[in-house]
Order: C-alpha cells, then sequence, then structure tokens
C-alpha cells in the first residue's frame, strides 16, 4: 500500500479500480442526497443554531449521507497532544466528552491536522501507514475517513467518518465530508469570535462598572462637602441653600448608580427605572409614603431617563417638603405609563394642603420648579397641574425620543 503527499491531495490507499465505471443510478442519488444533506447542514447554521447543536447535527447527518454507523468530530487539545471526543453518533455510552486518542502523525486523525491532507483508509485491519486507534478497534470498524476542520486561523481539530462495512469510502465521498467540514469550520470561526466579543464586552462592563463606582463615589464626596459647609456658616437661608445643593447632587449620584445596575446602557425601561430610584430616596422624605405603580415595557434613550428621573426626584422632594409641612408624614403616589403611540406619562400626586390659588408653572420662582421646568424643556415635554381634593397632581408627558433635528 502507498500514500501520495503532492500538494493537497488525499492519503487513500491504492487500489486497481479504485473510481469504477460511470456511477450507477443509485450511486447518483445517493450523491443527490449528499448535496441535500449538506443545504440542510447550511440551513441549520444560519438559523443560529447553538455551537454544541451543530456539532450534534453535523456528525448525525455526516453519517447519513455516507451511510456510516459512526462519525465523530475531534477536537484537538494542543497541551496534551491528543483528540477529545467531542461530538458523536454510534459510540457506546461514556464515550463522548471522555474519551480520546493520540494527534500524533502515527494516528489517520493526527496526520490529517499535522498535514491538513485527507485521509481514505478502507481497511484498518491491513493498515500499515496509521495505527488503528483503539476507539475504532472496540467498535469493530473496519474503514475511517478523515479531514481537517479548520477555524479562525487554526485549526479546531477533525471530522471523521468510520463504518464497520466491507464498502469503500471513494473520491466523491471525501468531497462530501470536506465540504461538511467545511459548514462547521464556519461556525467554529463565529463561535471563537463570539467567544472573544463576549470576553471583550465582559471587560468593558466591567471598566464602565469601575467608572461608575468613581462618578458615584466623587458625588457622593461633593454632597458631604456640601453638608459639611452648611455647618459652618452663620446664614439660615445660605445653610438650606447647601442643604439643598447637597441633595441634588446626591440625587444625581444615586440616579447615577440605578441607571448602570443593567446590562444595556443604551437605553432603559423608564417604569422600573423609577420605581428603583423611588426606593432609593434619601431621608429628606423619610417622613412620606412613597408608592410606585409603573407600566413595564417602556424603553426610552438612557439620557432621557435620567432626566425623568430627575423630574420626578424634583417634585417628590417639592411634594415632601410643601404638601406637608406641618405633618409628621403623609403619601406621594408615582404613576408610570403610557400615553398614546409616541409618548409616556409620569405622574406624581401628593394628598397634602395643595398649591397656593393663584400657582403658575410658568412663573414659579422657586429652584425646584425651575429645574423642573428646565429638564420638561429638555425633554420636549408637557407639565399638566391637576388640583385634587386633597392634594395636587402633577403630571408629564414626556415623548418616548428625541425629536429629529429640524
Amino acid at each position: 500500500m502507498g500514500a501520495t503527499d503532492k500538494g493537497d491531495d488525499p492519503i487513500v490507499e491504492s487500489k486497481p479500480n479504485d473510481q469504477g465505471p460511470d456511477l450507477t443510478l443509485r450511486a447518483l442519488e445517493e450523491r443527490i442526497r449528499q448535496q441535500e444533506i449538506l443545504a440542510e447542514l447550511g440551513v441549520t447554521a444560519l438559523q443560529g443554531a447553538s455551537f454544541d447543536e451543530l456539532l450534534t447535527a453535523t456528525v448525525r447527518l455526516t453519517a447519513q449521507g455516507l451511510r456510516a454507523e459512526f462519525c465523530k468530530v475531534l477536537e484537538h487539545i494542543p497541551s496534551e497532544n491528543r483528540f477529545l471526543v467531542r461530538a458523536g453518533v454510534g459510540w457506546n455510552p461514556g464515550i463522548i466528552g471522555v474519551a480520546s486518542v493520540g494527534a500524533d502523525l502515527a494516528s489517520p486523525a493526527g496526520f490529517a491536522l499535522r498535514t491538513g491532507k485527507p485521509v481514505i483508509s478502507n481497511h484498518l485491519e491491513n493498515e500499515d501507514r496509521f495505527r488503528t486507534p483503539e476507539i475504532l478497534q472496540q467498535h469493530g470498524v473496519r474503514r475511517a475517513m478523515n479531514v481537517i476542520l479548520q477555524g479562525d486561523g487554526k485549526p479546531f481539530g477533525v471530522l471523521e467518518v468510520d463504518s464497520r462495512s466491507k464498502n469503500e469510502f471513494v473520491e466523491h465521498d471525501l468531497a462530501f465530508l470536506q465540504g461538511a467540514a467545511n459548514i462547521l469550520g464556519m461556525a467554529i470561526e463565529r463561535e471563537r469570535y463570539e467567544r472573544r466579543l463576549k470576553a471583550a464586552l465582559e471587560r468593558d462592563e466591567v471598566l464602565l462598572k469601575e467608572v461608575n463606582h468613581r462618578v458615584k463615589n466623587s458625588l457622593a464626596i461633593v454632597a458631604s462637602m456640601l453638608r459639611l459647609q452648611a455647618r459652618d456658616v452663620g446664614d439660615g437661608e445660605l445653610i438650606e441653600h447647601l442643604n439643598e445643593a447637597s441633595r441634588r447632587v446626591a440625587a444625581v449620584g444615586r440616579a447615577h448608580d440605578q441607571l448602570f445596575q443593567g446590562s444595556d446602557v443604551e437605553r432603559r425601561d423608564i417604569g422600573k427605572y423609577i420605581e428603583a430610584v423611588c426606593k432609593d430616596l434619601d431621608e429628606s422624605v423619610a417622613h412620606c409614603e412613597v408608592h410606585t405603580d409603573v407600566d413595564e415595557g417602556i424603553e426610552i434613550p438612557t439620557d432621557r431617563a435620567i432626566s425623568s428621573a430627575l423630574i420626578v426626584n424634583e417634585l417628590i422632594a417639592n411634594a415632601a417638603k410643601y404638601a406637608y409641612p406641618n405633618q409628621s408624614g403623609g403619601k406621594i403616589s408615582i404613576r408610570v405609563s403610557r400615553s398614546g403611540e409616541n409618548d409616556f406619562a409620569i405622574s406624581v400626586r401628593d394628598e397634602g394642603a395643595g398649591l397656593p390659588a393663584n400657582f403658575d408653572l410658568g412663573k414659579a420662582k422657586g429652584l425646584g420648579m425651575r429645574i423642573i421646568s428646565a429638564f420638561a424643556q429638555q425633554l420636549n415635554a408637557t407639565i399638566v397641574v391637576h388640583p385634587q381634593n386633597p392634594g395636587t397632581e402633577f403630571v408629564v408627558f414626556i415623548p418616548l425620543d428625541a425629536l429629529p433635528a429640524s
């Protein structure tokens, strides 16, 4: 027996009538079936099957296409110079994911990996080019065919089909096997790329969380410095202004911290976000009961979520400060809901003293109301004030997305 080593020609046992006469009708039908199988395998890959699902489909369909009892994917483990049976069909229990074979040149799979050349061996019992792996001996395999599995610039391993029958693998079978390996190789490349991308995203997420943590700490330090400054001044009005500034800086820090609790940094479920912000209010509203009722699934860009949350924070602070001035506590209700196809609404209601009869939102001079108006203008939002009995309700109607630039 001999072997060819020119170019990428396969290593095949020499046989007097290797190709034989013209293909019979049965053989032609078999080739057509093999092409259908390759198409089916390609569709499976394109439909986004997981890597393990595609491995399983490959070995199953390849065995069918070659009318063989066995097929397996051998994953190369460089540190051990061996192949792990990563997936397979027809093998006894305890083989897949456990058994391994040598990856040296003396094994058919090892030769295919090292040289990049396919290997056909139709008579393993008489084979003098390679040793027959023990796993094949145990299963009574008489013939085998191997092709390399490429992927992302370096070999993943080998795709091998094995059979107990006395029939022979021919070059047409090799073309089919190589086609299956090529499809699987593209999936291997995609899987490795996705794994690297996931690792990069995880690194970016760690960095983002670190930056977020530092921003939060920096804002907390600023708020603390303002509170300390308030203690050292003798002017009551200035003390109040400094404490208000400290509260607002701390509110920004809390809103920022809640913003980066999720994985999507570009969009935010505004209902869940407002609910989280309301659970993290400072001690200035501790005497009030804050209740939330939100519709989930209303997603808006992150920058709009921040401004919306800060409007809510200011409305809650105003309600706690002015609606219940002489009471030990009171109820503040927050509602987030859809408002038509392109807007959502945030309602902040108290059951307190109510607004002055001559209250005009557009002419309000308090810093809190001016901040609310500024954020509303930024969001192209509309604020409606509803006097209640008792209390007051502010409703902010906000577009889901920013209007396109004119």
